[in-house]
């Protein structure tokens, strides 16, 4: 009986040792990189740690060079290009440029703002610059990665999500419907293409983020919440990375990520 079951055991870790527990390093795009603090540049920071060649997208140049030399200086083999995701030639060019280093492997959609308004001051462009941002800019950018992550045999696509994936928020409505229509794209896709090979994740980070964006307009937030009271950009961005890495008996479609100290 001892012998069947270490028989058992070894099979198990023979499984769990193959490939599929630990994708092949290949090419992340991330896509919606900023700041040199912001999410989008601590995903490409920590993959890129790992010997992943990095292409990352945005569309403010400064930033996105300043952030490009950032990462150069720490070692990450990264390019830069400038670009909307919400237009679908930009988003083929992203994948393509990704490609031009590698296999791409994993494309995460980081990209959309929010700003603030009461409802009835609200314009009709303000409501629809949200969703092309989020959700069109999300489609565009599945709909380009996907054929590629399908001939390769796999691969990961990962959406940014927010507390407004989930619910509303007073003067937050054109921010909460683009994320709940990216929240649906994510979980359709996912039904789709996961049996597929494709692990797609959407990610809601339920409160404020450490980051430049956010401490530029509240500089005293920080101090205000207390040690660790807003998400640590390298925390989320350890999160994604283990996303990438699930294995695929096991695979988040939704992870929620908030600090210790915030209520919900």
């Amino acid at each position: 009986m001892t012998n069947v079951i270490t028989s058992v055991r070894r099979v198990k870790e023979q499984i769990l040792s193959q490939d599929i527990t630990a994708p092949p390093k290949g090419v992340l795009l991330v896509v919606g990189v900023g700041a040199t603090q912001g999410l989008g540049a601590a995903i490409a920071r920590r993959f890129g740690r790992e010997g992943f060649s990095v292409l990352i997208a945005g569309r403010n140049a400064e930033k996105l060079q300043a952030t490009e030399q950032a990462l150069r200086a720490e070692g990450v083999t990264v390019r830069a290009v400038v670009g909307d995701a919400s237009k679908a030639e930009d988003a083929r060019g992203f994948v393509a440029e990704a490609q031009s280093l590698g296999p791409l492997t994993i494309a995460v959609h980081n990209a959309g703002s929010n700003r603030p308004s009461p409802f009835l001051k609200l314009t009709e462009a303000e409501f629809q610059g949200h969703w092309r941002e989020h959700a069109l800019g999300g489609f565009q950018l599945a709909q380009a990665a996907l054929p590629v992550l399908l001939e390769q045999g796999g691969g990961s696509l990962i959406f940014t999500g927010a507390s407004g994936s989930l619910r509303g928020k007073a003067n937050f409505a054109p921010f909460a419907a683009a994320k709940a229509a990216l929240r649906n794209l994510a979980q359709s896709v996912a039904r789709e293409f996961g049996p597929q090979g494709i692990h797609v994740g959407h990610v809601v980070i339920d409160g404020g983020i450490e980051g430049e964006r956010l401490l530029s307009r509240l500089p005293g937030l920080k101090d205000q919440r207390g040690p660790d009271g807003l998400l640590d950009i390298d925390a989320i961005a350890e999160a994604y990375w283990v996303l990438h890495h699930q294995h695929r008996s096991a695979w988040t479609l939704e992870l929620d990520l908030r600090p210790w100290a915030e209520q919900f």
